[in-house]
Order: structure tokens, then sequence, then C-alpha cells
């Protein structure tokens, strides 16, 4: 017996931002009919600032696959050149529960995450918005650069970051330009993409054009946070899976305790709009913010796509198990 294991490059020659955008919104609708299985993820939190996430799901149907992500959060990766993301994803047979295959969990999370702001990006950003402000400047608010521009017609991109030598990098790496000021980057943004390792809110309601879709990415653990308060309150709240977001946001929980929020102030998951059961956006001025935290379903649903691009292709390395 063998195991398939798909290294980073594999994954970054396999997995392209178009692809992983349509895989994103099969699996999030299929999770909307109740069709895949995830419970929340597991995470072991030792002193300091690392932790360990474990992500499961399952897939059943005709070719059941059972997926496990392991992924280690390590925040000062950045300052060492390194994704702060380092793991697997393992995929098992979901029959024999055989391990076919274990594909970097770096490369998988940077894409599939910003593949689903794309999604989202799709759903309820206002129709013919270009003006878009990335936050950030590490891993991914470069894939996000990438993504809003698969999805976005002939996009105006604007990039901030709290070390100014990073924002004018990936602007020039872009196409975009950088900003000093996280309000001038804001200004009339018509879609804003917040991707920043940042634990206080950074994001105004103020500061937000009218009518403005967000996509508020760094934050995935809760006491974290990018948005005020006001703004998560004053907005139309969308979410890649309700459970996760009352019990894992930081942005959606600051809210509860500071503006009195509370489950019902989210509208809808994404799935829920591509199955059509929820409309979506609902008028021109409406502030819509799509709350991501990743889901194991679409680790799962992106590294099994690699794996069958991989098996036609010839990709990868065969290693005896």
């Amino acid at each position: 017996m063998s195991v398939l294991v798909l290294s980073d490059a594999d994954v970054r020659t396999l997995l392209d931002m178009e692809s992983c955008i349509a895989a994103m919104e099969d699996v999030l609708a299929a999770l909307a009919r109740d069709e895949l299985t995830m419970p929340l993820r597991f995470v072991v939190r030792p002193p300091g600032t690392q932790l360990l996430g474990l992500m499961p799901a399952h897939r059943g149907g005709d070719s059941p696959l059972f997926s496990l992500k392991e992924i280690v959060i390590a925040p000062g990766n950045g300052a060492r050149g390194l994704d702060p993301h380092q793991g697997a994803v393992l995929l098992h047979d979901g029959e024999t529960g055989v391990l076919e295959a274990v594909v970097n969990a770096s490369a998988i999370t940077e894409i599939r995450t910003a593949a689903v702001s794309a999604v989202a990006t799709k759903l309820l950003a206002r129709p013919g918005a270009r003006r878009v402000a990335i936050l950030g400047a590490g891993v991914q608010a470069r894939s996000h650069a990438l993504a809003m521009r698969t999805v976005v017609d002939d996009p105006e991109l604007r990039l901030w970051s709290r070390t100014p030598a990073h924002a004018e990098a990936l602007a020039l790496e872009s196409h975009a330009v950088a900003c000093a000021t996280i309000e001038e980057a804001l200004g009339d943004a018509e879609i804003v993409c917040t991707c920043t390792s940042a634990v206080d809110p950074i994001v105004s309601l103020a500061w937000l054009a009218p009518g403005a879709h967000v996509n508020a990415v760094g934050s995935s653990i809760p006491t974290a946070r990018e948005l005020d308060a006001k703004v998560v309150a004053a907005s139309s709240l969308f979410v890649d899976r309700r459970e996760s977001t009352v019990n894992e946001s930081g942005d959606y929980l600051g809210a509860v305790a500071e503006a009195a929020i509370g489950p019902d102030h989210i509208l809808a998951e994404l799935g829920e709009l591509l199955v059509g059961t929820h409309p979506g956006r609902r008028d021109e001025t409406e502030l819509t913010v799509f709350k991501s935290l990743g889901l194991a379903v679409e680790d799962l649903a992106a590294a099994a796509l690699c794996v069958e691009r991989a098996r036609e292709r010839g990709a990868g390395s065969e290693v005896p198990f």
C-alpha cells in the first residue's frame, strides 16, 4: 500500500484559484443540504501564542472520504519568512479507512480561504463593484489579491499593512496601490478584505463606505478581532457556519458583549445563498459582512480536487506506507 504525498509546490500547481472557487461553491452548497458531516474544530492551546487545530470532516456519496486537517498556527512565522499555518490534510477512503493522501495544508489553507472570500464577494458585493481594499500584506493578503482579481471585473486594488515596506512589495507584485493608513485604504472601497493578525479591532464603522461588502478573514479565534463591534452590529452578517461563528469568532463575540447582538443577527450561511434559501444583499446601501472562519469541509474539497488532478497528471510522490 502507498500514500500519495502532495507538497506545497504540488498543491500550487494543481489548485488554481478559479477551480478552487468552483469547488468551494459546490462544497458549501452541499453543507447547506446536510450532505456532509463536520464537528467543531478541536484546538490545543499550550502556553504561548501557538496552537494546534484538528479539523475533521466526512463526505458520503459515491466517493466517500474522511479528512483531517492538522494545522499549527504560529503567529511569529511571518518574521521568519514562513507561513503562519503549518500542517497537513489527511484523506482516508470513506469505506475502508485506508489512508490515501497527505496534502500540504499551508497551500490548501491559503488558496481555499481566499476562494471562499471570492464566493462571498460574488454573492454579496454590489453588482459592478471594483474598488477593493485589502488590509494586511502576508500570505492571505496575497491570495486575496488573486481571488479578487478572479471574480471582480477590472478591480482597483489598495493595500495597507502595519509594515509599509510589506505593503509596497505586495502592491508592486499585485499591481495595487499601497496606502499609508487604514482609513485611506478603505476610503470609498466597495469591497474590503481584512487579512491581518490583529488582536484588537482595526476597522471602524465610520471608515466604511455605504453599501460596502467586507470579507473578515484574519481573526479565527475568540480572542482576536479585526472589526469594531459597531461594524458587526450595523451589518447584514453572513458566515460560513453558524455553529463555528457563535463558538469561535472574536469579531462576533465582541459584538455580542459590546453591542448586544445575538445569534439571530446572523442572516445566513453562504451555502444557504448558494442553494437559494436566502436572497443575500437586499439593497445598494446595505453593509454586508462575511465572517470567515474556515471549515474542515473546505479543506476536504480542496485536497480531494488536488488528489484527483494529481492522479490524472502523475503529480506528487507515492510513498510506501
